[in-house]
């Protein structure tokens, strides 16, 4: 049995150990948001967070992260009371066809978590200074994860609306989101 810690929720689960964490996610306990795009990590649609940082997962293991804190599309809001970057895409109309909308979401928080925590990116200006959200630093940050219904300038427009909203707590809201 392996024990994963989802959205809060306790799961024991009976994996083969080859199993991949966005399938064990999907397939053994239910929880469908996380897509399946292209199994090779390169289009950001099974983007989830780990520990507060995102990861493809369909590239990792499932039996990797026991008792790790996983947070998925699910558990970042509720009907009624959406998390902010939701709202945000929701106003902005970044979502289109939607197939990419749970990991582009997934994404956006953990990457603000990113700037939170003063990471630099390859469209930084100086390193040394604190990142800002233009449009190229958001695109940048975002270059893991593709829209194929190519939604971008609105995807950007969401992200850097919700940001003052998600940063406030820095890692522990995005822990606690």
């Amino acid at each position: 049995m392996t024990r994963l810690n989802v959205n809060g929720e306790i799961h024991e689960v009976d994996l083969d150990i080859r199993t991949t964490l966005l399938d064990a996610l999907r397939e053994h306990i239910g929880l469908t948001g996380s897509k399946k795009g292209c199994d090779h990590g390169q289009c950001g649609a099974c983007t989830i967070l780990v520990n507060g940082r995102r990861i493809n997962s369909c590239l990792s293991l499932a039996v990797m992260h026991e008792d790790d804190e996983i947070l998925t599309i699910e558990g970042l809001g509720k009907p009624g009371k959406l998390h902010p970057m939701q709202q945000a895409f929701l106003e902005h109309d970044g979502y289109q066809c939607g197939y990419c909308t749970p990991g582009q979401i997934v994404s956006a928080v953990g990457m603000l978590g990113e700037v939170a925590d003063g990471w630099a990116s390859h469209a930084s200006a100086d390193i040394n200074a604190a990142p800002t959200l233009s449009e190229a630093e958001v695109s940048e940050r975002m270059s893991g994860n593709l829209c194929r219904c190519s939604a971008y300038p609105n995807i950007v427009d969401a992200i850097r609306e919700a940001a003052p909203a998600v940063e406030v707590g820095k890692t522990d809201e995005r822990r606690a989101a």
